[in-house]
C-alpha cells in the first residue's frame, strides 16, 4: 500500500509509516521496584476453584469510594461478571445479577463513565468481535440494559479506551486484525494473514450512539492493537499508546493535536513502555503511572504484571521514564495484566487485573495498592535487588 493510498484510507492519517527509523534499545536502563511479594498490598476481587477469571476492567465513580469491577468467566470470551466495592476497592461484593445475554459475551468487556452534554451520567460497557455490542445503565450500575449492537461492525478489545473531547464527545478506540470487522463474504479459504488497523468511533449522545469507525493508526510491518489514551497535562494533545502484537518491535505511540481527527505516524517507544493494554492515570503531582503487561523483548519481569513511573513528556520526547513496578509475578507465560487503574483522592493507586499469581492454579482477579510516595522511597532505595 503506498502513501496515497494509505491517506485516502484512514481520512483520519498524518501521514504513513516510514521504515527509515533505526531500532530502539529492546531493553531499559530505569530501576525496578518490586512489589510482587508484599500481600498486604493485594486484594482478591474474584476467585473461583478451577475457574479462568480474566481481563477485568474497573471504574471508580464520583463519591471516590464506588468502584465497579467486570470481567468473562474465561480467556476474554465468557460470560460477564460483575462486581462492586463501597470502599475504595478494599473489599467486594459477591457477583451481582446482570442482563441473561450478558452471558452471550464473545470478547472482553470494557466499561466507561461517560456525562452527556444535558449532565445525564450512563456508565457504558462494550462488548467485541461481530458485532460490537453495548450495555448502558443510567443508575450507577444498579440496572443494566441488554447487551445490543452500536452498528455493523466488529473488532477486538473494543472499546480499548474511551475520552471525553473538548466539544463534549466521546472518541472510543478499538482494533481489529482483518476477522471481525465485517463479516466475511465467503468462509477463508486459507490460513488468516492478520491486517492490524486502529480504529475510531464517536458519540455525541454521551455514548448512546456512535458513529462508523475510521482508520486512525496502522503500520506496514508492525501489528499495533490494544489503544490506550492519554491527554497531555495542558489538555492540547491526546497522545495513543499501542501494543505491537508481531514481537518484532517495541510498542508503539501516536498523537492528535486536534482532538483526535488526524493522528501522527505511530513510531516506537523505549523499551521500559514496551507491554500490552496500556492504561494510564495521572497523579496529583502531575506523574503518570501506566499499568501493562510487559512484553519487553529484554526484561527481567517479562511476562509479569508492571507498571511505569514517568511524565507526559517522556512519551513525547521518547525518554525511558522514571522507574518501573512489577506489580505481581505471573507464572504461566504472558497470560495475564489487562488492568483497571483508579486513583483515591488520598494518592492511594488501587489497580485491578488478572493472572496466574498461585502456580498451577488458573487466573484469577487480584488489585494491588500504593502511593507514588511509597514507590518513590522504593525506588531511591534501590529495589532492584528484589527482582527474582
Amino acid at each position: 500500500m503506498n502513501r496515497r493510498e494509505f491517506v485516502g484510507l484512514t481520512a483520519t492519517a498524518l501521514s504513513a509509516p516510514t521504515l527509515a527509523a533505526p531500532p530502539l534499545p529492546r531493553g531499559y536502563s530505569i530501576p525496578v521496584v518490586d512489589l510482587s511479594r508484599e500481600t498486604a498490598r493485594q486484594v482478591v476481587v474474584d476467585r473461583e476453584p478451577g475457574q479462568y477469571l480474566g481481563h477485568p476492567t474497573t471504574v471508580l465513580l464520583e463519591d471516590n469510594k464506588t468502584m465497579l469491577c467486570v470481567y468473562p468467566k474465561g480467556h476474554g470470551k465468557g460470560a460477564i461478571q460483575m462486581k462492586r466495592s463501597t470502599d475504595g476497592g478494599l473489599t467486594w461484593s459477591p457477583r451481582l445479577p446482570v442482563p441473561e445475554n450478558w452471558a452471550t459475551s464473545q470478547e472482553t468487556p470494557t466499561i466507561h463513565r461517560t456525562v452527556d452534554r444535558e449532565g445525564r451520567k450512563r456508565l457504558i460497557l462494550f462488548s467485541g468481535l461481530y458485532p460490537v455490542r453495548m450495555a448502558y445503565s443510567e443508575d450507577d450500575g444498579v440496572t443494566w440494559t441488554r447487551l445490543a449492537p452500536i452498528g455493523n461492525f466488529g473488532g477486538i478489545v473494543a472499546m480499548g479506551d474511551v475520552k471525553r473531547l473538548k466539544d463534549g464527545r466521546y472518541l472510543a478506540v478499538f482494533h481489529d486484525d482483518g476477522r471481525y470487522f465485517a463479516p466475511p463474504a465467503v468462509p477463508p479459504s486459507g490460513p488468516h494473514v492478520p491486517v492490524f488497523k486502529v480504529y475510531k468511533t464517536l458519540s455525541g449522545d454521551g455514548g448512546l450512539n456512535w458513529s462508523a469507525p475510521e482508520v486512525i493508526a496502522q503500520h506496514p510491518q508492525a501489528h499495533l492493537c490494544e489503544p490506550g489514551l492519554v491527554r497531555s497535562p495542558n489538555g492540547k494533545q491526546l497522545a495513543m499508546l499501542l501494543r505491537e502484537n508481531s514481537r518484532k518491535f517495541n510498542s508503539f505511540i501516536s498523537f492528535s493535536d486536534d482532538e483526535g481527527q488526524r493522528w501522527s505516524e505511530p513510531r516506537e517507544l523505549p523499551g521500559a513502555l514496551t507491554g500490552d493494554r496500556h492504561v494510564a492515570r495521572y497523579a496529583a503531582d502531575g506523574r503518570l503511572f501506566i499499568s501493562f503487561r510487559d512484553t519487553t523483548h529484554e526484561s527481567p519481569t517479562k511476562g509479569d504484571w508492571v507498571g511505569w513511573v514517568g511524565r507526559y513528556d517522556d512519551l513525547a520526547k521518547g525518554r525511558e521514564g522514571q522507574y518501573r513496578v512489577r506489580l505481581m509475578k505471573n507464572h504461566f507465560r504472558s497470560d495475564c495484566a489487562y488492568p483497571g487503574v483508579d486513583l483515591l483522592p488520598d494518592g492511594t493507586f488501587v489497580v485491578t487485573t488478572y493472572g496466574h499469581w498461585t502456580p498451577d492454579e488458573p487466573p484469577y482477579v487480584v488489585s494491588v495498592r500504593f502511593t507514588l510516595k511509597e514507590l518513590d522511597q522504593r525506588a531511591k532505595a534501590g529495589a532492584t535487588s528484589a527482582l527474582r
